[in-house]
């Protein structure tokens, strides 16, 4: 069996703006199996932020299974069917074998009519290494020099990372810069806790670059994809209570 888990992020946008895990997809494309299950983080969201059972999804301790992809996830990529489905798995630097899963894992199936967002569970491999991609977040908010800068990067640049202690909306931040020294955007909030803790445990072994920017009229939550690889130690990725299922093994 070969199986991929993605977690569904919902964002508090009434009070604190903090995104929690909520949810978790483990599928197996190959025999049509898919799974949901709230996570640790529902729980926490409800407590502190009056977050509610998603439509489709209406009981916290229920295990979720269907032969096809969830709705919610399903939604959230583009048809094949779309004369523009070839430009859009471009743009996500996928090709055309690429099911919605591998898409999900890249585009982090925003949409501007909800607030949630999905992304890979981190694979740490035996070495402690990982990879991860992602869209840059923020960069709308980067300076006029710094959004000037973005329309020159090409692909396989080098960037900086960067650990912020002192952001205004989430006190820890993981920063990505140019090399010569443009703030450009952030890595995902979702991601920050374990990006944190690979760059404290590795010891400078982590490297960032540029995989492709995305011009007009592509989404601006697709303009920048940027790859990250680094190690860990000992610690062990998305595996805080958050991350926990609350029914099943």
């Amino acid at each position: 069996m070969s199986t991929n888990t993605l977690f569904l992020a919902w964002q508090d946008q009434e009070a604190s703006r903090q995104w929690f895990p909520v949810g978790r997809l483990d599928a197996d494309t190959e025999n049509s199996e898919y799974r949901f299950r709230y996570v640790g983080g529902a729980a926490r969201a409800a407590r502190e932020a009056n977050f509610h059972p998603l439509v489709g999804f209406p009981d916290w301790d229920w295990d979720y299974r269907s032969p096809e992809l969830f709705p919610v996830f399903k939604n959230r990529v583009l048809s094949p069917k779309r004369p523009d489905f070839e430009e859009y798995l471009r743009a996500l630097d996928l090709t055309g074998n690429a099911d919605p899963i591998a898409m999900l894992a890249v585009n982090g199936g925003r949409r501007m009519t909800d607030t949630l967002e999905v992304f890979p569970h981190l694979q740490k491999n035996e070495d402690g290494s990982f990879v991860c991609r992602f869209f840059l977040h923020g960069w709308r908010h980067a300076s006029k020099a710094a959004q000037e800068r973005i329309d020159s990067l090409q692909s396989r640049e080098k960037l900086n990372v960067a650990v912020e202690l002192t952001n205004p909306q989430t006190v820890l931040a993981v920063q990505i810069q140019t090399t010569d020294y443009h703030m450009i955007g952030w890595a995902p909030r979702y991601l920050v806790d374990d990006l944190a803790q690979a760059m404290a445990e590795s010891q400078g072994e982590y490297r960032a670059s540029v995989v492709r920017v995305n011009p007009v009229p592509a989404p601006a939550s697709q303009r920048v994809l940027a790859q990250l690889s680094s190690r860990w130690e000992n610690h062990r990725p998305m595996s805080g209570p958050d991350y926990q299922p609350l029914v099943g093994e």
